[in-house]
């Protein structure tokens, strides 16, 4: 019995054309119809070998396919073929078919597709891409917001009393109102044990965070780990945080920083990259050099002139602000990016490293508090 069982998964993994030399139980004939319907693509009619349609009946159409495709297969498998499906082979209609794009499971690998083809979708379709950004975006969001408040706060509420000990923060009557019991009566004096300060009052954009972010298409997972991390960071008291996007053009989004959803949706991936342009105009957002920290975001293949890129760089530095440059900002932080182009902007004192972004909240951390 086990034998039979294997035979027939080697089947469905060898496709139709070994259905003359190994049957295929009808059991398992819809995950061969639907195994069929996608990698069957991979076959081209100048080989002689036909694109689409099987040897059962009649062909599946896309909704059928992602309907089958949830009922049949695990869930980590379903992920894996929509990912295929769009990227590899190309079937757009699961983004731009609002009923389809409503069967499909919220991942990174479906946001990723959806801020590439975004502007292919009507309207009313958009309005799902949006819902489905946003579940993602919520997902990513949490995680992070729980990294970036222990980098900042250590593992401690930091909601709680006692966050900044300053006598800016000083909360009199609460200590007064705790200590009541430690009032020396012969003395008539409050001897404290201890002494509560308000969270209340906290460190006005002590620092400003200039993020500065290439929108190229390989930039895609950086592009939304930045987008959601400029949105948490918008929200810490002691940051003023702006955020700027960029190809040949220059974008700032700092009007929507804490809203990631319509961030991403602003982001048109692709096109060429100007560097030096983007950071001229971040320099120009510079107002507190010595309270200044400029994160480039970019994999440093810039389209125009080097020398120029390398300039700006040391012309930020050079006012006194931190520069931090990141081939890549995601969790597998293994960017592909200019490595000769990286030693030179070290070179001249920029902070450089594809890290997490648990590691970047820590990073800023130690220079803010």
């Amino acid at each position: 019995m086990e034998d039979k069982k294997t035979l027939n998964k080697w089947r469905l993994v060898l496709g139709e054309f070994a259905q003359d030399s190994m049957s295929l139980d009808p059991q398992y004939a819809s995950m061969d119809s639907v195994l069929d319907f996608l990698y069957s693509r991979e076959y081209s009619e100048e080989q002689g070998i036909r694109k689409e349609g099987g040897r059962g009946g009649s062909s599946l159409t896309v909704p059928e396919w992602i309907g089958k495709v949830r009922e049949l297969f695990p869930e980590e498998t379903v992920e894996i073929m929509q990912k295929q499906a769009i990227s590899k082979y190309k079937l757009t209609e699961l983004l731009t078919d609002e009923k389809i794009l409503k069967q499909m499971q919220p991942d990174m690998e479906l946001l990723k597709n959806i801020l590439a083809f975004k502007r292919m979708m009507s309207p009313q379709v958009l309005q799902t891409a949006r819902n489905i950004i946003g579940e993602v975006v919520k997902e990513i969001e949490e995680k992070l917001r729980k990294e970036i408040i222990e980098a900042f706060h250590g593992k401690k509420n930091p909601y709680k009393s006692g966050v900044l000990r300053t006598m800016r923060n000083f909360d009199f009557k609460k200590t007064v109102r705790r200590n009541l019991k430690n009032y020396d009566v012969e003395r008539k004096v409050l001897v404290p044990s201890r002494l509560y300060f308000s969270s209340r009052i906290k460190k006005q954009n002590e620092y400003h965070i200039i993020i500065v972010v290439d929108q190229s298409g390989s930039m895609v997972s950086s592009v939304i780990y930045s987008a959601v991390m400029a949105g948490i960071f918008s929200k810490l008291s002691m940051i003023d945080t702006k955020l700027i996007v960029f190809d040949t053009n220059v974008v700032d989004l700092t009007d929507y920083v804490s809203d990631p959803v319509e961030t991403l949706l602003s982001v048109q991936l692709g096109g060429g990259t100007d560097i030096s342009k983007a950071l001229d105009y971040a320099a120009s957002k510079i107002t507190q050099p010595q309270k200044t920290i400029v994160v480039l975001v970019s994999d440093l293949y810039d389209g125009y002139d080097y020398r120029q890129m390398y300039k700006r760089v040391f012309d930020i530095i050079e006012t006194g602000a931190r520069m931090f440059v990141l081939p890549a900002l995601d969790y597998s932080a293994q960017g592909s990016y200019d490595k000769n182009a990286a030693q030179k902007m070290a070179n001249l004192g920029a902070d450089v490293a594809a890290i997490t972004p648990k590691e970047l909240a820590q990073w800023i951390a130690k220079i803010v508090l």
